[in-house]
């Protein structure tokens, strides 16, 4: 990270991306925040953090069905997400684009902020 003349910081590794976003790439933007925007999608990526897994492994540390742990699997797939490769009759899914966990981080990070200056508000009004 790098710190810009007007403070604010800016990842010197990113690609620069044109202001104002051209259409298509705010709809892909977007489509890729639909994907992730899911609960079990979340906690799939969560689990696949720590290596690949089977569906029916995803199934047993999720508690949601076989049917939706694929389904949700397939639509990370389709996005590149994540990849799966058969081994005889298993397949194993991993994380394939591993940019999904810095952005996971920052929304985290975020969220964390927000919680505590908001239990900050809550101390202060309890005075």
């Amino acid at each position: 990270m790098t710190s810009t003349s007007g403070g604010e910081m800016t990842d010197s590794t990113a690609p620069s991306l044109p202001h104002p976003l051209p259409d298509e790439l705010v709809e892909l933007i977007a489509r890729r925040f639909r994907v992730i925007g899911e609960p079990m999608r979340i906690k799939l990526l969560d689990r696949l953090r720590s290596g690949e897994a089977t569906v029916l492994a995803l199934t047993a540390t999720t508690g949601a069905s076989q049917q939706n742990v694929s389904k949700h699997l397939g639509v990370l797939h389709d996005a590149g997400i994540v990849a799966r490769r058969k081994e005889g009759t298993q397949v194993f899914y991993r994380v394939a684009d591993a940019g999904i966990f810095e952005l996971c981080e920052t929304v985290c990070g975020s969220v964390q902020r927000q919680v505590a200056e908001l239990n900050a508000i809550f101390e202060g009004a309890g005075r």
